[in-house]
């Protein structure tokens, strides 16, 4: 084998994969048509839940460093907006962020942990049998052929693994057509913000910086336009006039791009030894800003997975499980994405509706769930069966505070920047440490909460995932605890007893 994992797409989805196999001593590569990250803004909303998976690997401040926090968001461009600062959060804003930075962020850290990136280079062709894939490429050095245990494709709406695995692709395509561009607007003030819905249209006017404005058209006379058709300066200032009544002296257009409704999803994520993530395995309106999130919480769902399959300690319904995760959730973000297209639209009855919808959002609790939907901060997966019930069972872990053994204070997800479970423990005096010695993907923290925390006043012991999750909580009331935290480690991580070549646990914060 050449490599463990060969990852076709190196966009910020591939990027965030391939960081978080090589955190787990995968051998990986990512194969990427072009020559650099992307240049272009695209992308430029960081969400809540992406800012928390970002911390728990160290990213998180890289970003902030360079974005502009914004503690709102909307939903179908409604009057009233999102309030995520009452989020139970530290990442209670979204990061307003072009994705050429986010990208350079990913790509710094997957190069730092080892991963090899070769840029210029095209997959021809996929084939699996039943021990590895074989890629055919072609790249500066011409064609050849790469063998890895696994494939992902992180390759986009055309993507070639997906055809390839012949994995259907469920939906329909566009009947709208709008335009993005960014773009120097000097007639308007220095970061000024614009939106305006009449019959002529949609415009949507964000400033990225003080000198380039990001523009969003929804122009009825062009919204029949061939996607394919290229944008002229003189289409962007007209869909302007029209739909804002001035161009803002419209000069410079760094960017432009046409996009539509088109809404599919592939049938499943998994294909043996292929797999699929981002807009691979979907694609939609891109309402909310809500599309990069989704593909980057995919890979943090899949990465550790495969990384024990490829290891061995992994269970077999493991990695199954990454399709049962993930996909309700991206079928549920394909109907948000529709329902706020529903709603861009400047009929009387809709409009009326939008009118309807805004006052609803006044109430803090609509408002805090539409905004924990779009935030991707409600995202949960199905209790494990064979645990005690908990109502932690499956849920997001928050950024806990925890007093260690030694008196210091630390983070959760400080913790879980290695990439290991977390195996917490609040209740002492009943699992030897010792017992998780051949465990190397497990890291054991003897600690208190120093601050409180939703549902954890009962918790003995809980299996934090790498990904944030709870796997499951053992509470203090349970007759059996150390029999209920046995069973579940190795549920979760195997018997340590079968694994070869076991280093032993993290010794972070316990003395």
């Amino acid at each position: 084998m050449d490599y463990d994992v060969i990852l076709i797409g190196g966009g910020p989805v591939g990027m965030m994969l391939a960081g978080e196999l090589a955190l787990a001593g995968v051998k990986v590569c990512i194969l990427e048509r072009l020559k650099n990250t992307t240049p272009f803004s695209r992308a430029l909303t960081v969400h809540p839940r992406t800012l928390e998976i970002l911390d728990m690997r160290g990213i998180k401040s890289k970003l902030l460093e360079q974005g502009r926090r914004l503690p709102a968001g909307h939903f179908a461009s409604l009057d009233t907006p999102l309030n995520f600062s009452v989020l139970d959060s530290s990442s209670n804003y979204t990061l307003f962020l072009p994705q050429s930075e986010t990208e350079k962020v990913l790509e710094q850290w997957a190069l730092d942990l080892g991963v090899e990136i070769r840029r210029e280079t095209e997959a021809l062709s996929v084939h699996q049998d039943g021990e590895g894939v074989d890629v055919r490429m072609s790249g500066p050095q011409g064609e050849g052929t790469l063998r890895s245990r696994y494939v992902v494709g992180t390759d986009g709406a055309k993507s070639l693994v997906r055809k390839q695995a012949d994995i259907p692709f469920e939906g329909h395509n566009a009947t709208f057509m709008a335009i993005l561009g960014d773009a120097s607007l000097p007639g308007l003030p220095p970061m000024s913000v614009k939106s305006r819905m009449t019959e002529q249209g949609i415009v949507s006017i964000l400033p990225i910086d003080a000198t380039t404005y990001r523009i969003l058209i929804l122009d009825p006379e062009r919204s029949a336009v061939s996607k394919d058709e290229p944008i002229t300066i003189e289409e962007l200032r007209s869909s302007l006039i029209r739909t804002a009544g001035s161009d803002f002296g419209l000069t410079e257009v760094k960017w432009m791009s046409r996009f539509g409704n088109a809404t599919r999803q592939a049938s499943r994520l998994r294909e043996r030894r292929l797999f699929l993530a981002g807009d691979a395995a979907h694609i939609h309106f891109p309402a909310g800003g809500q599309g990069m999130n989704v593909g980057l919480q995919e890979a943090m769902n899949l990465g550790w997975k495969l990384a024990g399959a490829i290891k061995g300690w992994a269970p077999e319904w493991l990695l199954d499980s990454y399709q049962a995760e993930r996909l309700p959730w991206s079928t549920g973000l394909l109907k948000n994405t529709e329902a706020q297209f529903t709603l861009l639209d400047t009929s009387p009855g809709v409009m009326e509706l939008r009118a309807i919808l805004s006052k609803l959002l006044l109430e803090p609790e609509a408002n805090y769930q539409m905004a924990e939907q779009v935030s991707a901060m409600n995202v949960h997966y199905a209790p494990d069966d064979s645990a005690p019930p908990h109502i932690l069972n499956g849920k997001r872990s928050p950024e806990l505070m925890l007093r260690l053994k030694n008196g210091r204070l630390a983070s959760s997800y400080e913790l879980l920047r290695t990439g290991q479970f977390l195996l917490l423990q609040l209740s002492s005096g009943v699992n030897s440490c010792d017992e998780w010695d051949g465990y190397e993907h497990l890291q054991v923290i003897e600690a208190s909460l120093a601050a409180k925390a939703a549902n954890w006043h009962d918790v003995h012991t809980a299996l934090i995932r790498p990904d944030g999750h709870i796997a499951w909580a053992v509470s203090v009331s349970e007759s059996d605890p150390a029999g209920k935290i046995r069973d579940g480690v190795v549920r979760w991580l195997g018997d340590w007893r079968s694994l070869k070549g076991g280093l032993g646990r993290a010794q972070a914060g316990i003395k």
